[in-house]
């Protein structure tokens, strides 16, 4: 297992901030991860677990130990018409889906084109288009930092929330995910009434879509919508969709009746986040080297030499300015370093 010193993490976040690790690891295989934490680097430094790096922004050096995940591995066993499917923590997200659409195992088409990696899907509970990682989620095999045991989290166990799990709280920083299990099917129950889906399909005469239909609709609405990381900087959805309450929401359409919201349990209500934002005058703006896409309001991006200080403080005029005009506050979805 080698360490390296003083590395450049701008490869490795899709925001493209130029910031470096004091150290830096690789893990290709469980037992890498039972080498790494034997180490005087893993017991005594800060430690950050790093998938895609698609959900985070470096505001400065990371003076510890960055964990880069990368085991790979797709396998999968049927009985009758589930599908139990199981995926390394290094494997590219969207690579996954296409695996899923290319052998007819349905539940993942709505998740096409999320950037990152499958061991972070459960920490962040990743969703689009009216599914979530829960509702294909089975159960997570785990390293306990603390110990060095391997452990399985069943879905009870990951306490799922919007854009939430046990990982992003009382857990936090204790386990590293090695390998997600999944339960799909080989029979689609399709969900295409989120977002411009049926509107899509239905523009291109689909009258009895396959899951492999919604998946392209899907891709075509994100690429729209979003930027390639490759092409300009950014992490997605900078901010979470805010889910308020019947009341409030109730006090909110009063002044704005045109508010794009979802309708979601226990007498809530879900904001567009990029509505608010883009009503506050932010989309297609530039502020100093960061600032807003041009189709996607909710998106931040960086045009080159932003530094991750510069994205942080525009984010923090943007809350600002949809708390002064709809009294809603928004939640940055993003992991902040």
């Amino acid at each position: 297992m080698l360490i390296k010193q003083e590395i450049s993490l701008k490869p490795y976040n899709t925001f493209g901030i130029d910031v470096k690790a004091k150290y830096f690891a690789e893990i290709k295989n469980e037992q890498d991860l039972e080498e790494l934490f034997m180490s005087r680097e893993a017991k005594e430094e800060k430690l950050l677990i790093l998938g895609g790096g698609s959900n985070m922004l470096f505001t400065q050096d990371f003076k510890g130990l960055v964990v880069k995940m990368a085991i790979e591995g797709i396998s999968y066993a049927l009985n009758g018409n589930v599908v139990e499917l199981i995926a390394g923590a290094g494997v590219v997200w969207n690579d996954l889906v296409m695996f899923c659409v290319t052998n007819n195992f349905a539940g993942l088409e709505n998740l096409t084109l999320i950037p990152g990696t499958v061991g972070a899907s459960p920490i962040q509970n990743i969703g689009a288009y009216g599914v979530e990682l829960k509702d294909a989620f089975k159960q997570c095999r785990v390293f306990e930092i603390a110990t060095g045991r391997f452990l399985t989290f069943s879905y009870e166990d990951c306490k799922f929330g919007y854009r939430d799990s046990v990982f992003k709280n009382e857990y936090k920083g204790k386990y590293i995910v090695t390998s997600v299990t999944f339960n799909l099917s080989t029979e689609a129950h399709l969900k295409t009434h989120y977002g411009a889906i049926n509107a899509e399909l239905e523009a291109q005469q689909i009258t009895k879509p396959t899951i492999a239909d919604v998946s392209k609709v899907v891709a075509k609405i994100r690429v729209s919508k979003l930027p390639d990381p490759t092409t300009i900087g950014n992490a997605g959805s900078f901010f979470k969709n805010p889910v308020i309450s019947k009341t409030q929401f109730n006090q909110l359409i009063v002044n704005f009746p045109d508010v794009v919201h979802f309708d979601v349990p226990d007498d809530q209500v879900k904001i567009a986040a990029g509505w608010l934002i883009e009503q506050c005058g932010f989309k297609g703006i530039t502020d100093g080297h960061t600032g807003t896409w041009k189709n996607q309001a909710l998106v931040l991006v960086n045009h080159g030499n932003a530094t991750g200080q510069e994205v942080y403080n525009f984010s923090e005029k943007i809350i600002t300015e949809v708390y002064t005009k709809f009294g809603v506050c928004l939640e940055r979805e993003v992991n902040v370093f």
